[in-house]
C-alpha cells in the first residue's frame, strides 16, 4: 500500500476508505507503561528534543494499538522553549513560564525573536527516525494554535477561564494581535519542520478556544490560526474544545480539511454545521473509556455511524487520553473500527 492510500489520508482528500481510519489524541505518553519506563528521570521537554527517546515514544502506541497514523511526541510549548522562552512543564500542573507576557513591552521582547530562526534540528532527526519505522503509516505533526499559546504566554501557567487573555484582547488589541501573530508564525514554523522532515498530515490544536465568545474567536483568534495552517502543504485537522458555538469557523474558510469536534456534539449534527467538503474527527467521549466493554463498544459504534453524514471520518476521542486508561481498551476501540 502506497502512502497515499493510507486510510487516514484517504478520508482527509476522498474518495472513503474501507473502513474509517482511527487514532488518539495523545496516544504517545502516560496510558502507556512502557512510556513510563522509559520516561523515568527524564524531565517532559528534554525527552521532547531528544530526537531518539521522542521517536520511541511517538511509535510505541502505533506498535501497541495498531492505530492508522502515529502522532509527533512532543507538547504545543516546544517551539517556544526553541525560541528560547523560559518554560517548564511541572508535573500535575502544566506548562508554566518564568516570564509572563502582559504588556506592551513584553510582546516587544518576545516578537524580536525571528520564528525563522528556530532550531528544528533535534525535531527533524527525530521525525526521519519515526517515518523511516512508520512505511506507509502516516505520521501527524502538531503544534499549538496560537489562542492557546498566548493563554499560557499571557497567565503565565494553565487557567480555567484564560480572563488575562481574554482582558488582552480589548484592552490592547495591539499588542495582542502582535503576539497572536508571532505565534502564528511560530506555529507555523514548527509545522513547517515536521512536514519537511516527512510528516503527511499536520493538526493545529486549540485546546482553549472554548473559552471564547464567537465574536472574539472570529476577530481576535480566526486571522491568525489561518495564518498558520493556510497553504501549509499537506492535509490539515483543526482541532478545539468547546467550539460547538463557532464549529463553521473551525473551517478556518476552508483551509482545514478536517475538523476535531469534541464529545459534546453529536456527529451528524457537527457535519450538519460543517457541511458537505469537510471531514469529521472524533469524538468518542474520553470519560467512557472507563466503562464496561459494553456500554464503550455501543458509543463507539453510535460515533461511527453518526460519523458517516459526513465526506469523511477520523475516529478519535473527543479529546486526549486520560492517563489513567487501560490501554487495552483502546486496542479493542481500533480492533472495533477495523472491523465496521
Amino acid at each position: 500500500m502506497a502512502l497515499s492510500d493510507a486510510p487516514l489520508l484517504r478520508a482527509l482528500t476522498g474518495p472513503r476508505p474501507e473502513h474509517a481510519p482511527v487514532w488518539f489524541m495523545r496516544q504517545a505518553g502516560r496510558s502507556l507503561p512502557e512510556y513510563r519506563e522509559l520516561r523515568v528521570g527524564t524531565r517532559m521537554l528534554d525527552a521532547c528534543l531528544t530526537p531518539d527517546l521522542a521517536a520511541e515514544i511517538t511509535l510505541q502506541p502505533v506498535r501497541r494499538h495498531g492505530v492508522d497514523a502515529a502522532v509527533f511526541f512532543s507538547d504545543i510549548v516546544i517551539p517556544l522553549r526553541l525560541a528560547g522562552v523560559d518554560v517548564e512543564i511541572e508535573p500535575g500542573r502544566g506548562p508554566v513560564f518564568a516570564n509572563p507576557v502582559r504588556s506592551a513591552a513584553d510582546v516587544d521582547r518576545l516578537t524580536a525573536i525571528d520564528p525563522l530562526s528556530l532550531d528544528g534540528t533535534a525535531i527533524a532527526e527525530a521525525v526521519g527516525i519515526v517515518t523511516a519505522e512508520l512505511g506507509d503509516t502516516p505520521l501527524i505533526g502538531f503544534a499549538g494554535a496560537p489562542f492557546t499559546l498566548a493563554a499560557y504566554l499571557v497567565e503565565g501557567g494553565p487557567s480555567k477561564e484564560h480572563l488575562r487573555a481574554r482582558a488582552m484582547m480589548h484592552a490592547d488589541p495591539d499588542s495582542w494581535n502582535r503576539l497572536a501573530g508571532w505565534l502564528a508564525l511560530v506555529s507555523r514554523r514548527f509545522l513547517e519542520i515536521q512536514r519537511d522532515a516527512g510528516a503527511s498530515v499536520v493538526q493545529l490544536f486549540d485546546s482553549w478556544a472554548g473559552s471564547l465568545s464567537t465574536s472574539d474567536y472570529r476577530s481576535f483568534v480566526a486571522p491568525h490560526s489561518r495564518v498558520a495552517l493556510d497553504a501549509i502543504g499537506v492535509p490539515s485537522i483543526h482541532f478545539g474544545v468547546g467550539t460547538g458555538p463557532f464549529l463553521h469557523d473551525m473551517r478556518l474558510d476552508g483551509i482545514a480539511d478536517a475538523v476535531g469536534v469534541d464529545w459534546r456534539l453529536p456527529l451528524d449534527e457537527a457535519a450538519g454545521i460543517l457541511g458537505p467538503d469537510v471531514t469529521v474527527q472524533g469524538n468518542i467521549d474520553p470519560a467512557l473509556l472507563a466503562a464496561p466493554w459494553p456500554v464503550l463498544e455501543a458509543h463507539v459504534r453510535d460515533v461511527v455511524e453518526r460519523g458517516r453524514a459526513a465526506r469523511g471520518h477520523i475516529v478519535n476521542l473527543g479529546h486526549g487520553v486520560p492517563p489513567e486508561t487501560d490501554p487495552d481498551q483502546l486496542t479493542r476501540i481500533v480492533e472495533l473500527v477495523h472491523s465496521i
